[in-house]
């Protein structure tokens, strides 16, 4: 299933809309080790349109949590000592990604994410219709910066609505990227 990319408000708020009248759709979210290609999940959560949580888990990564990393989200190596490792995650998260509609802020991120952790256990990367709610909020603002639409920060964009940050954990990251989309959908024309 596949949403119209949105280009101005009015496009924003017909996406938010048409992704949140879709009961398959779902929100994830994931922490990981860094930003580079050796990086891994370290916590993924996945969530329905109505906030029902599909998926919510730590994940040990085949490397150290960096200082950096963990500065950001919280999560330390013995957070995640004992915790399930990609492919018996993925056996979780397969079935509740595949052929649906997932929606994510920075979407480009998270997908090469889930991507790189299969590709480093030579697992199927879940077949699904990702859509950016970061470049839909964009639009829903309508500002613009040097090369198109001005991005926000999940924590900007929250506060926009009135909402709390999710501060770097998957599960209250997704929860909060479900409310942002719900806000811009329930945005009267």
């Amino acid at each position: 299933m596949s949403f119209e990319t949105p280009f101005d408000r009015t496009s924003a708020v017909a996406w938010s809309r048409a992704v949140v009248a879709v009961p398959e759709t779902v929100f994830l979210d994931t922490e990981t080790t860094g930003l580079g290609p050796s990086a891994e999940i370290v916590d993924v959560a996945v969530i329905t349109v109505n906030g029902e949580v599909l998926v919510d888990a730590l994940v040990r990564p085949g490397c150290r949590i960096p200082n950096e990393a963990t500065r950001i989200h919280g999560i330390r190596d013995e957070d995640v000592a004992t915790a399930p490792t990609w492919p018996e995650i993925l056996e979780l998260l397969s079935p509740v990604l595949s052929d649906r509609p997932v929606v994510v802020y920075n979407a480009g991120f998270d997908r090469t994410m889930v991507r790189q952790c299969c590709d480093r256990v030579g697992a199927l990367f879940p077949r699904a219709s990702w859509h950016c709610a970061m470049k839909a909020y964009a639009a829903y603002r309508e500002e613009r910066g040097r090369t198109g639409s001005r991005w926000h920060k999940l924590p900007a964009a929250a506060a926009s609505f009135g909402l709390a940050p999710g501060g770097h954990r998957a599960l209250a990251d997704a929860e909060v990227c479900r409310r942002i989309v719900w806000a811009m959908a329930e945005t009267d024309w």
